[in-house]
């Protein structure tokens, strides 16, 4: 076999990689989202009594709980990548994460069991935050070590690409349901729990699929050579890695889930548009956001990741509090769609390139711990939290607040950009320890 033969077949097979891991990982994001986009609907199944504002502060109060369970899934799940191979650790993520969506789908309301219902789902969301807090981390670590050095910032970004991808097909599948199947009383009574059925059965597809992933060479090169294992001693002895990971991300996270997750019900309950035109400008800015992510990432092959982030750091600073004060006030769809991807553009910056850069600071044998444990921390902590903080600061009358506060989390990270060294030409991915 000749040597252009063989650099063919690792490229097919970098790519198939690539693809298997990438769609597995947008069924894991699919089923965690479906609930922030249906939310709007099960409100009254589990939590009766309130106000919508107050309803909705439950529902994001259960959200947020959620990610508080994606820490000890980056613990779990990094150490188990980093001693039993990618593979595994993202076999049995998308396994455990099914098991969560079918619980959701078939849990009774509170009519049905009174309070045992929230707490039900309380735990559902709980098994969704184990295996999502150990998919992020694993499949950074796997995308990075697929691609090839010069192409690390194009491929890496795929990760958000299927990342938003899920949060997209989640507002597909409400679309789909508001306009052409149900009615509005039928997705509140029981409509609700189709998607999360069908989370469940897409979930048992992606497991099939990656039982026949290819391990990443990088990860055999490391089991064969490396005596130290991944551990949270090991992991300490990374301490400026492990706060540049935390402080790159508190900015990034809570920038991300204000304009994504968030922004449905941001522009029912404080813009005042319907329920379905918030639904089709959310569909419509997240399929622009998704496509922008491999030209972000490619972008910063070619300059470096460290110019990107400062520009994120620098418009998300400056930019939030217009922003956000300029679609609160907006009054019809159009000028609300072209605000919000204002603010994905900047947000770009951060999400198309933030694994890979994370991925770029650790070791083989430490990467996918490394990647995946404090990002969850910062993400539980700020992320998760940032939905329940803008509706509790609305709630007391104080909504402008929190625009603010996502702008003080930006200029956080924005002084660690301006320190970091550039990953690109400061990589740690070809070292073992």
């Amino acid at each position: 076999m000749t040597g252009g033969e063989t650099e063919r077949l690792g490229t097919g097979r970098r790519i198939k990689a690539i693809l298997v891991g990438s769609s597995g990982n947008l069924v894991e994001w699919f089923d965690f989202y479906v609930y922030a986009a249906f939310s709007l609907y099960f409100l009254d199944s589990f939590f009766p009594e309130g106000s919508q504002t107050a309803q909705l502060l439950k529902a994001a109060g259960i959200f947020a709980f959620g990610f508080l369970m994606r820490p000890v899934g980056g613990w779990l799940f990094g150490r188990y990548a980093d001693r039993r191979g990618r593979r595994a650790a993202l076999t049995a993520s998308v396994l455990l994460m099914c098991f969560g969506s079918l619980l959701i789908a078939v849990i009774p309301t509170y009519e049905t069991i009174g309070v045992a219902a929230p707490i039900l789902l309380l735990i559902a969301r709980m098994i969704q935050g184990l295996s999502l807090g150990g998919e992020y981390g694993t499949s950074a670590t796997y995308l990075s070590e697929m691609a090839t050095p010069e192409h690390r910032g194009f491929y890496s970004s795929f990760q958000y690409v299927t990342l938003i991808g899920g949060q997209l097909t989640a507002i597909l599948v409400l679309l789909v349901l508001q306009k052409l199947v149900l009615t509005p009383e039928q997705l509140e009574a029981w409509g609700w729990r189709i998607p999360f059925v069908i989370g469940a059965l897409l979930a048992v597809i992606a497991f099939y699929m990656r039982r026949d992933m290819h391990e990443t060479d990088a990860f055999k090169a490391a089991e064969a050579t490396v005596k130290r294992k991944s551990s949270l001693r090991t992991l300490m002895q990374h301490p400026r890695e492990v706060a540049i990971v935390i402080g790159l991300t508190l900015g990034g996270t809570v920038a991300f889930y204000t304009y994504t997750t968030y922004m449905q019900k941001f522009l029912v309950n404080s813009v005042g548009l319907s329920k379905d035109t918030s639904t089709v400008i959310t569909a419509c800015a997240l399929f622009c956001y998704m496509c922008l992510q491999p030209v972000v990432g490619a972008l910063s092959d070619k300059i470096g990741r460290r110019p990107l982030l400062l520009a994120f750091g620098i418009l998300g600073t400056l930019g939030t509090v217009p922003l956000l004060t300029a679609l609160q006030n907006a009054h019809d769809a159009l000028t609300a769609f072209l605000l919000i991807m204002t603010a994905l553009v900047i947000v770009s910056g951060y999400t198309a390139i933030n694994a890979i850069v994370k991925a770029e600071l650790f070791p083989t044998n430490i990467r996918a711990l490394g990647v995946g444990l404090p990002y969850a921390v910062t993400v539980a902590l700020f992320g998760g939290s940032a939905e329940y903080v803008a509706l509790w600061l609305k709630k007391e009358g104080v909504e402008s607040y929190f625009y603010w506060y996502v702008s003080g989390c930006i200029f956080v990270s924005l002084i660690v950009y301006a320190f970091m060294r550039d990953t690109r030409t400061h990589s740690a991915m070809d070292r073992h320890e």
